[in-house]
């Protein structure tokens, strides 16, 4: 039964932590390999599971060392159909993946939770295409194409599906939609270019308010992710009402462009210290900013540097 898919407490107030990048740190800190980018198969060997839990308490004693709730993201950010494809998965086993991921995160919610910090169990799901790309899918094709892996969530004990890397207007309104259909609670989460934009030009702005306006303002809040905070730091408004649906940021350590990224051969993970205080900053300019975590490039380090940098000393001495 999920715990929290009535009433997510991360609405209520207080901060969340979350984890880094998943990806990047098991393959370039760890030496693990992940075809097409897909942590969801280590799941399937005892070995694999081993190292995403080790990997998931890094994140999880930082959140009780500062006090702090947690949302946990499963690793199928890739367990959709396309992706499956390539990887050897049917429907039938990408089923299995995306309910096994979210038994395997109950394990650390019944190791982990205390009273005043909850932790929330989220269904990650990723772009049809590549996070770093236009996506182009009309919203009845995403709904259709983002259904069975929600539906997935939906039978499991998850507390709500977020959907990350999202470059697409239209994607991310058929996964609000398909979410709804399911009764889950949804966040959405798109990703910009360096000039704070989606890829075809519009803006963030934009992008909510016509997510909104196709749904009837479903999702429970939105995110940005994969981005260097330079990149849209600039474009939000905190007076604005479109800033207040934005309730998370996982942003990359990187300031490199998405095309430079995908370039490059080596890991670049930038500063930790001064990523922490481009968080702070942020925290000025989006009032209702619940969820501090962090994507390519970013690891435990970093989410440390936000503690040190975002939560007050009360927080900080719990």
């Amino acid at each position: 039964m999920a715990k929290y898919r009535r009433s997510l407490p991360l609405l209520k107030g207080g901060l969340f932590l979350s984890d880094g990048g998943m990806e990047t740190t098991l393959i370039f800190h760890e030496g693990v390999a992940l075809p097409h980018f897909a942590a969801f198969v280590l799941l399937s060997t005892a070995d694999g599971r081993k190292r995403l839990l080790s990997y998931y308490e890094r994140y999880l004693d930082i959140a009780r060392q500062h006090g702090t709730g947690f949302v946990l993201d499963t690793p199928t950010w890739r367990a959709s159909a396309d992706w499956g494809v390539k990887l050897g998965y049917d429907a039938k086993a990408l089923a299995d993946v995306n309910q096994n991921a979210i038994y395997l995160l109950t394990e650390l919610r019944a190791k982990y939770q205390r009273p005043r910090a909850p932790i929330v169990l989220s269904g990650a799901i990723g772009p049809r295409g590549d996070g770093y790309r236009l996506g182009r899918m009309a919203a009845d094709e995403a709904e259709d194409y983002h259904s069975p892996q929600i539906s997935a969530f939906a039978a499991s004990d998850a507390d709500l599906v977020s959907a990350y890397t999202l470059t697409s207007i239209d994607e991310a309104t058929g996964i609000a939609r398909a979410a709804q259909s399911h009764g889950m609670p949804c966040a959405i989460s798109f990703t910009v270019e360096t000039n704070g934009r989606l890829p075809d030009g519009r803006t963030l702005q934009a992008a909510i308010d016509a997510v909104d306006t196709a749904t009837g303002g479903y999702p429970h809040y939105y995110m940005i992710n994969c981005a260097h905070p330079s990149h849209f730091d600039t474009v939000l408004d905190a007076d604005s009402r479109w800033t207040h649906r934005i309730a998370g940021i996982r942003a990359n350590a990187s300031m490199m462009s998405h095309a430079e990224l995908d370039d490059s051969e080596t890991l670049d993970d930038g500063d930790p210290a001064d990523f922490g205080q481009r968080y702070r900053a942020l925290t000025t300019h989006l009032p209702r900013l619940r969820i501090l975590g962090g994507c390519c490039g970013t690891d435990h380090r970093h989410i440390a540097a936000i503690c040190e940098a975002c939560l007050p000393p009360t927080a900080l001495s719990a």
